[in-house]
């Protein structure tokens, strides 16, 4: 008779406990009872039912506040437009080096071929992904690093050290040799037969790994039979990559100076001198969650599999504003990334704190510092445009609002860029890429430190898109 009376004694006991944590009738009156309806209430509620809460706290003045005028500007010519594409990274990329091509060689525009480094982005990343198969086929299929393999065998999002070994390895085109295509331009519908696919042949490759008749000689030969299936899908979507090509170089007044045939490394070749891009530029973050002067990578983060992880220093964000205005002051456009939907005004173009009031709105405090955020997942880099100016008052010195080049198209934003107040800058500012001229000594010693390394999964090293 005694256990069912310590029975009953425990499950009373829990349903004590549950009683305090779930929503019963009790707690459900208490919570009902801290709500008096106001007339404001109603309102709020009545302007809810048929309006955005963007339109509801949206400043209406915030783009005649900020101003367009900036004290340096790095000379641009067009805007480009990545579509339906999640591209940002490849386009902001390529902006960077069309902005140096422009300057240097007087010409009236140039943009490169986005869709040229996107198909072997592609075939490269199904090849990392199937590699990493192959690697791993000894391990558990719950295994951290398997698990995340299958979660992530292909995307159109990507990183500066993507553009660096791609353009690396397979040069550059102008977009009129290589244009885009429906599927380069809406890429989700295509990218996601070709995940499925690569799971498939991943499987496959596991399956064919735990035989013990199947030698590595023969995974590998698997491997580049299927990735022929990949190249024939990429060139039904997006083309064949001609390996060169005649283009005619013109002045500024648009006359034609030399026409010639390249390819697409010779093109690289003459007009940036075949730059080592991961050799002369640095990754900064202003990462909150981890300790400043310190140098990380991210394992597995790479677009090649001979390429290389993304490796960045971490710098409160005053010393990456230093190097962004001395880059800026020498015209030299760079790399940039943030949190673009946070206090976002697309049809202005304004990236500013006070674009939205919510909790004038609501009733409410948001305090969430910026460590905060990226803590419990409210913010991190979402999306890569192209830093070009600042404006720094003249009296004081200090930098008011900053510039960047987007890839939304010219009808977007502020002329198909996005103004970004100071203040915004320090809160959703990310990732800078910069040429190592303009970074001092001291920041240059520290990145021969041994990296800490970082798990690919980390929720703070997303793709831009």
């Amino acid at each position: 008779m005694k256990k069912p009376i310590l029975f009953f004694a425990a499950f009373s006991i829990a349903s004590a406990v549950m009683a305090q944590t779930d929503i019963n009738a009790d707690v459900l009156k208490t919570i009902q009872s801290s709500h008096t309806e106001t007339v404001a209430d109603k309102a709020i509620r009545n302007a809810l039912a048929g309006n955005s809460v963007a339109a509801l706290t949206a400043n209406a003045n915030t783009l005649t506040e900020i101003g367009t005028d900036f004290s340096d500007v790095v000379p641009t010519k067009g805007v480009t437009n990545q579509l339906s594409s999640g591209r940002c990274w490849l386009f902001t990329g390529l902006n960077v080096l069309r902005s140096k091509a422009i300057m240097r060689w007087n010409l009236p525009s140039l943009e490169l071929s986005q869709n040229y480094l996107f198909f072997y982005d592609q075939l490269e990343k199904a090849n990392l992904y199937l590699q990493g198969v192959i690697d791993t086929r000894k391990q558990s299929f719950d295994d951290r690093m398997v698990d995340w393999l299958f979660q992530n065998p292909l995307s159109d999002g990507g990183t500066f050290c993507g553009v660096a070994d791609l353009v690396a390895k397979y040069g550059v085109m102008p977009k009129e040799a290589f244009p885009e295509t429906f599927q380069s331009n809406n890429t989700s519908g295509f990218t996601s037969v070709m995940k499925q696919l690569l799971r498939q042949q991943g499987l496959e490759l596991r399956a064919m790994g735990e035989s013990k008749k199947v030698t590595d000689k023969q995974l590998q030969a698997k491997k580049v039979e299927m990735l022929g299936e990949i190249y024939r899908m990429l060139t039904l979507a997006y083309g064949v990559p001609p390996t060169e090509f005649t283009w005619s170089q013109r002045d500024a007044k648009g006359k034609v100076v030399s026409t010639e045939t390249y390819t697409p490394q010779s093109f690289y070749q003459k007009f940036w001198d075949g730059e080592n891009l991961y050799d002369n530029y640095i990754m900064v973050m202003n990462d909150p969650l981890r300790e400043y002067n310190k140098v990380y990578q991210i394992e597995y983060d790479r677009h090649t599999y001979d390429g290389h992880d993304w490796v960045y220093l971490n710098l409160p964000v005053e010393d990456i504003k230093t190097m962004a205005i001395a880059s800026i002051k020498d015209s030299t456009a760079m790399y940039f990334s943030c949190d673009v939907g946070k206090y976002s005004n697309r049809k202005d173009g304004t990236l500013a704190l006070q674009n939205y009031d919510y909790e004038s709105l609501f009733g409410i405090d948001l305090t969430m510092d910026k460590k905060q955020r990226v803590q419990t997942h409210a913010s991190g880099s979402s999306h890569a445009m192209t830093l070009i100016a600042v404006d720094i008052d003249k009296e004081t010195g200090k930098t008011k609002k900053w510039m960047v080049e987007n890839s939304w198209g010219p009808t977007s934003g502020y002329r198909g860029n996005m103004i970004m107040t100071d203040e915004w800058f320090d809160e959703y500012m990310f990732r800078l890429v910069v040429n190592k001229k303009y970074v001092d000594q001291k920041f240059l010693d520290m990145l021969k430190q041994k990296p800490v390394m970082l798990p690919a999964w980390d929720p703070m090293f997303l793709e831009e898109e």
